[in-house]
């Protein structure tokens, strides 16, 4: 019998397991660290955009501006990032990682890359990276920045403790 025909067989359906079970077990592994994926997130993308202003960082992330401003003071609260005066923008702050977020940050990629060979053991090498060009066409043709979870638009906002406008999930 193909594949596709059995139950739970089909291609977005395996996708989306294997997702949700991917995105779990990652939370588990960051817990250990007081982190969420979203933190751990963030911190990654301090990382590649140091100085970033609050509202640069929403945008990249499709996350209401609220939401982010909850997670950056709970970050800053553990001496994980810095809010620093923006020199060319005094309405602003740039965003930095602090020495503490840096150090963090290498123990998130190791338990990222850990992770990661868990759940890839089953493949060759070859049959990884496959897997990574055919991921990244339906990344691609779906709208999806590379390198950003799209679960932070779904984020809800703090302020009003609904879903924000950004957060609507979109039809399967």
């Amino acid at each position: 019998m193909n594949s596709t025909k059995r139950p739970g067989g089909s291609p977005g359906f395996l996708l989306a397991q294997v997702g949700g079970h991917a995105a779990a077990k990652f939370a588990e592994r960051l817990a250990p660290l007081k982190l969420t994926p979203a933190d751990a997130g963030i911190l990654r993308l301090l990382h590649t955009l140091p100085g970033t202003s609050q509202q640069e960082l929403a945008g990249k992330l499709s996350i209401h501006p609220s939401r982010l401003v909850a997670l950056l003071d709970a970050l800053e609260k553990r001496a994980l990032l810095e809010r620093r005066p923006n020199p060319n923008d005094r309405r602003q702050y740039s965003l930095h990682l602090a020495s503490a977020g840096i150090a963090l940050l290498q123990d998130v990629g190791r338990i990222a890359r850990e992770h990661q060979d868990a759940l890839l053991k089953a493949l060759s090498s070859e049959e990884r990276d496959h897997l990574t060009e055919l991921l990244k066409k339906i990344a691609d043709e779906q709208g999806l920045i590379l390198g950003v979870h799209p679960g932070y638009r779904w984020m809800k906002s703090e302020r009003a403790g609904r879903p924000s406008s950004l957060s609507k999930k979109p039809e399967i």
